[in-house]
């Protein structure tokens, strides 16, 4: 047999070419471990920050704050903002006493978002600490600060007695 009859049965490099066609468990197992890795620290970034918690709490009440205002000028009748133990409420002002606003949707009760762990109202200027926010049927009322307190810090919802109320 020649050397080129030898070379044409057994085609140089078939062994590599056989090889190439797949890969090897090795091989997948290094690029499964690769994959996990980045998949658990992207979870890791993804993790909220506390303080944003908070803040985006005491945004969402403060516009219930405005919310609750005008609803008290459009039915003529107070309404009352008061923390109760894990959360918050709203009241309306009745014949029979303050009544919780247990039927709308916007001014129900809530539990705190945010790791919300206690809540002061003050009226500035005044030795006053309320248990409750009160929203008048007028237009105008009294400067007021909620300050929301967590773990993390804390957050102030100011009032300045026109309806309006924003998170500093």
């Amino acid at each position: 047999m020649t050397r080129s009859a030898r070379s044409s049965s057994f085609p140089r490099g078939s062994d590599q070419a056989h090889r190439a066609h797949g890969f090897t468990l090795i091989e997948m197992l290094v690029v499964l471990v690769i994959a996990g890795i980045l998949v658990s620290l992207a979870s890791i970034s993804l993790t909220r920050n506390p303080r944003t918690d908070l803040n985006e709490q005491a945004q969402r009440l403060a516009l219930l704050f405005e919310s609750a205002s005008d609803e008290a000028q459009v039915r003529a009748r107070p309404i009352a903002w008061e923390p109760v133990a894990g959360g918050y409420r709203f009241d309306m002002r009745t014949e029979d006493g303050w009544r919780p606003l247990s039927r709308d949707q916007l001014l129900r009760e809530r539990h705190w978002e945010g790791g919300v762990t206690d809540v002061s109202i003050d009226y500035p200027g005044s030795d006053l600490h309320p248990e409750r926010l009160v929203f008048g049927a007028e237009s105008i009322g009294q400067a007021v600060t909620v300050t929301l307190f967590s773990a993390v810090g804390r957050a102030t919802i100011v009032g300045t007695g026109n309806g309006r109320y924003q998170v500093r």
